[in-house]
């Protein structure tokens, strides 16, 4: 008799937990601890998250990791079933969003550091709306989420999964006033990881032999 698969998780983890021999404990986890939508205590620990790391891919699954803080709240409990964040001008690369608009596949981890020091993923579908749109859709939205700063968009994530990250290895953490002014020798952040580095036109030209 074969049994139906699990209803969590990838084909390629539970064929790893059979290799690995860890098919029941992974059972007893999908089953203690995921969930197709959040929970009340999943909802009250979002809002009091001040950061998120998300992770996405392109069509070809080309991943890209990104990071996201704001106010406690910034991250907004639509339902149990559905989240929305606000997306800010930044550089213009729109790594993540732009993954999305390929593959609206979107994971979120959102990670205690200073009091529980607890975990909490939420996987889903990803979608992009203008301000407007999506406040036309839910007008309770909050404003003024950064002062002087309008979203640009906001990513709406229809959540399919969300499970525990256990606390055993998340460091502590203490909140710490950010230090006034900028060490004068610190880099600016144009320039933090590439000032010793050649333009990347003269790497290529380097690389290939053509540097004058």
């Amino acid at each position: 008799m074969t049994l139906p698969p699990p209803p969590f998780g990838s084909p390629g983890e539970h064929r790893l937990q059979q290799h690995l021999g860890t098919t029941e404990r992974a059972a007893r986890f999908y089953d203690q601890q995921v969930r197709d939508r959040l929970t009340p205590e999943m909802r009250e620990f979002i809002g009091r998250q001040a950061m998120v790391f998300l992770a996405t891919a392109d069509a070809r699954g080309e991943c890209d990791a990104s990071f996201r803080a704001g106010p406690p709240g910034f991250v907004h409990v639509l339902d149990d079933r559905t989240l929305a964040y606000p997306e800010f001008r930044g550089n213009g690369v729109l790594a993540s969003a732009g993954n999305m608009t390929e593959n609206p596949h979107l994971g979120m981890l959102f990670v205690d550091f200073t009091h529980h020091h607890v975990g909490l993923h939420v996987n889903g579908t990803a979608r992009l709306h203008g301000d407007a749109e999506l406040r036309a859709l839910h007008p309770s939205l909050p404003t003024g989420i950064a002062p002087g700063r309008d979203p640009e968009m906001w990513v709406h994530l229809s959540v399919e999964e969300a499970y525990i990250h256990c606390s055993k290895y998340i460091p502590h953490l203490e909140p710490a006033p950010r230090p006034a002014g900028q060490d004068a020798t610190r880099p600016k952040d144009a320039q933090y990881f590439t000032a010793s580095d050649p333009s990347p036109t003269r790497r290529a030209a380097v690389t290939h032999g053509h540097a004058s």
